[in-house]
């Protein structure tokens, strides 16, 4: 069955209509790069969250919790080098005052017969390419040249020479040398401790919730029973001053991360064999939440494309409605975070293996995934449209786990008092087990439509028959097949199907 490729626009009002997802302070005009959650929204990222957590923590016996500050030492962050080193190339439009960053500017040279009569700029995004070959075809008529166009190559804008920059027209004016050279920006927040307002005060958000489970490695070792090797998984929130947040919740500037740092041995075969284990582990968990394979891949980054410690890193990538970009990375990270730390602050952070009676710093498999661009990922896998007895629908074919409602229930009709008792009543027995819905307001096609523009999984009628036999009508969302089943039945039905 062919399944219907939403746009970005239509995922962003599905959010606003039913309360998925706000623009921060809006009332104010919003906050770029900051999002408010709603009703719905915020009940489907913690069904996202649990997930994750089950399946690392309470379904693995290697793997441990743990929750960690949002503000740390500042010391944690210069030997982890993010204040040094933690930072994107930014370039400014002194006209526009506009900033970019400079891995998502791009130029081309443009020629006509071998001959270059300027440059154009466009920024990443998914048609690019063909913004480029537009925009070059537009300079060749202003100044009008005859000839053939070249191919166009589009380079990234930190690559141009020092002479280029004043050349190169601005994406947001069209015209050159108005755009700066790149220079290093700190992504992180800085925030102060304390009553003080000096430099001894400064600290940092965090940019990234990773450090705090490092500096925990000792604290978890020696209060637990964990040998190698173990995992520590963390969910929190983390900050990172993004230059031009975009593409809705994809990159923001306030965001929530589900990271597990795996501690393995420091052999070669041990990080090899962890790195693929962790990669398909987590495709067929992403396949389990109900992604549609085929909106999933894997990019392998080129060894010139490293962290200068990381021995390897794949990409679980998504095909979103603005192009295919990182869901998830799986990094192969050495042992250069723990011992950084141990230098930092000169406190051991070696594992003793008693069976090898060997001290070492262990290595680490860290498999990081955003909650909101996992949240982005389903909405945007589950949006489909389609038809019932000829009435356009909207759907979203959420798996029930993750379905911020689980079920609905409905009283055929509102005007019968025995009636509605019967679904008031079972409403009420059955939001003790799920996240359920009462809606008893026009026709019931209409509600069974309003119920699968959100992704509820399940319908409940409550008819006169219910008053008879005490069964009740179960519709199923994707594919509208009903059946009628005593609340008991009801209940394990529904049960089985929120299993992943």
């Amino acid at each position: 069955m062919s399944h219907y490729e939403a746009s970005m626009e239509e995922i962003i009002q599905l959010c606003r209509r039913r309360g998925f997802l706000f623009p921060s302070s809006e009332i104010y005009g919003g906050l770029a790069g900051f999002f408010d959650y709603g009703p719905l929204g915020s009940q489907m990222r913690k069904n996202i969250k649990d997930l994750w957590w089950c399946s690392m923590t309470q379904l693995r016996p290697d793997i441990v919790g743990i929750d960690t500050a949002i503000i740390l030492h500042p010391q944690v962050w210069k030997s982890s080098g993010h204040v040094d080193g933690f930072s994107d190339p930014m370039v400014d439009c002194r006209s526009s005052k506009m900033r970019y960053r400079a891995d998502q500017l791009f130029f081309a040279r443009i020629r006509v017969d071998g001959e270059q009569i300027g440059y154009i700029s466009v920024l990443e995004e998914k048609d690019m390419q063909a913004r480029a070959e537009e925009e070059a075809k537009k300079l060749k008529r202003r100044l009008a040249k005859q000839g053939e166009l070249e191919a166009i190559r589009l380079i990234p804008y930190s690559e141009a020479r020092g002479e280029e920059y004043a050349l190169i027209p601005s994406p947001a004016t069209g015209e050159p040398g108005s755009l700066t050279a790149p220079r290093a920006f700190n992504l992180m927040f800085q925030t102060r401790v304390g009553a003080l307002e000096d430099t001894s005060s400064v600290a940092y958000l965090r940019p990234e919730t990773a450090q705090g489970i490092f500096i925990n490695f000792k604290n978890v070792l020696d209060s637990t029973r964990l040998r190698l090797p173990f995992g520590v998984a963390q969910i929190g929130r983390s900050f990172r001053n993004e230059i031009t947040p975009r593409n809705f919740c994809f990159r923001s500037r306030e965001f929530e991360q589900m990271e597990l740092e795996f501690f393995i041995d420091d052999s070669e075969e041990s990080w090899k064999h962890w790195h693929a284990y962790w990669i398909e582990e987590r495709l067929r968990w992403h396949r389990a939440l109900g992604i549609r394979p085929e909106l999933l891949d894997t990019e392998i980054h080129p060894r010139e494309k490293l962290a200068h410690y990381a021995r390897a890193c794949t990409d679980i990538c998504f095909r979103y409605p603005f192009g295919i970009q990182e869901l998830e990375g799986i990094s192969a990270r050495g042992d250069f975070d723990l011992r950084q730390h141990q230098k930092g602050s000169r406190v051991s952070l070696e594992y003793f293996d008693e069976a090898t009676h060997r001290r070492f710093l262990p290595h680490v498999i860290e498999p990081a995934l955003g909650v909101d661009r996992l949240f982005l990922a389903l909405l945007c896998s589950a949006y489909d449209e389609d038809e019932v007895e000829g009435e356009k629908r909207q759907v979203l074919r959420l798996h029930p786990a993750v379905a911020p409602i689980k079920a609905a229930v409905f009283p055929l009709v509102k005007n019968k008092p025995e009636l509605v008792a019967m679904a008031e009543g079972l409403f009420q027995s059955l939001r003790r087990k799920w996240p359920v819905t009462y809606d008893a307001s026009g026709a019931i096609g209409r509600r069974y439509r309003r119920m699968d523009e959100v992704g509820t999984p399940f319908g409940i009628t409550v008819d006169f028959r219910s008053l008879e036999d005490m069964t009740f009508t179960l519709r199923e969302r994707d594919s509208t097949r009903q059946a009628r089943l005593l609340e008991a039945e009801l209940i394990a039905t529904i049960d089985a199907r929120l299993e992943l």
